[in-house]
């Protein structure tokens, strides 16, 4: 695997070489390659808004954050970015990373497809959000120059990005449609489903045991 793409390092120590191969050994090429654009996108967007980060730290929360897609990993009640911040976490504490940082890593992934909060939360959760988004729905992408662009689906090709990405997603959604709601997941239920609807949150609210 390349070691500097677009001017950014890919972390070489014995973990992140061990996560890696851990990712690469459940991951589909599709999902791989996007997991290290996001860490890519990311390392970049920080640098050039001048922020201090743990690279190592960003890289294995990018790696690691749609390993809750993956079936050995699923969940059958837990939101797919719990499934992968789990399995993040663990492999971290098992080789001897701090409760802090684990948990750090855990919270990144976790929130990566949350709107409206990661990006004032600490750099690493920022960040893995920042790659998320210009990488799936590109959010942010005129932030980078085509050339970084080119860089980085040079050495990571996108594929067949769009339509596989939806097809693991809508696969994961549909196993487990509760844990979509409040989530941007529910958008892949309903794309294939027409009678599905999320549980409106005012009738949860009605049905409430309180009497007022």
């Amino acid at each position: 695997m390349a070691k500097v793409v677009s001017g950014i390092e890919i972390p070489d120590s014995k973990l992140a070489h061990e996560a890696t191969e851990l990712v690469r050994q459940y991951e589909s090429e599709m999902l791989f390659n996007h997991s290290v654009r996001v860490y890519l996108f990311g390392a970049m967007k920080g640098i050039r808004q001048g922020l201090r980060f743990d690279r190592e730290l960003l890289y294995i929360a990018a790696l690691f954050h749609d390993m809750g897609l993956v079936d050995t990993y699923s969940t059958e009640s837990k939101r797919f970015e719990v499934d992968g911040a789990d399995v993040a976490r663990e492999f971290l504490k098992a080789h001897g990373v701090s409760e802090t940082n684990a948990d750090l890593v855990w919270e990144a992934i976790a929130l990566h497809t949350t709107p409206g909060i990661p990006q004032y939360m600490r750099p690493e959760i920022n960040l893995t959000n920042a790659g998320v988004l210009v990488d799936v729905v590109g959010i942010g992408y005129d932030e980078y120059s085509s050339q970084q662009r080119d860089q980085v689906v040079g050495t990571f090709p996108r594929g067949n990005f769009k339509s596989e990405f939806i097809e693991i997603q809508t696969r994961s959604a549909m196993k487990k449609p509760v844990t979509t709601f409040g989530t941007v997941n529910a958008g892949y239920v309903e794309a294939i489903d027409p009678n599905f609807r999320q549980t409106n949150v005012c009738a949860r609210i009605h049905g409430a045991p309180w009497h007022s």
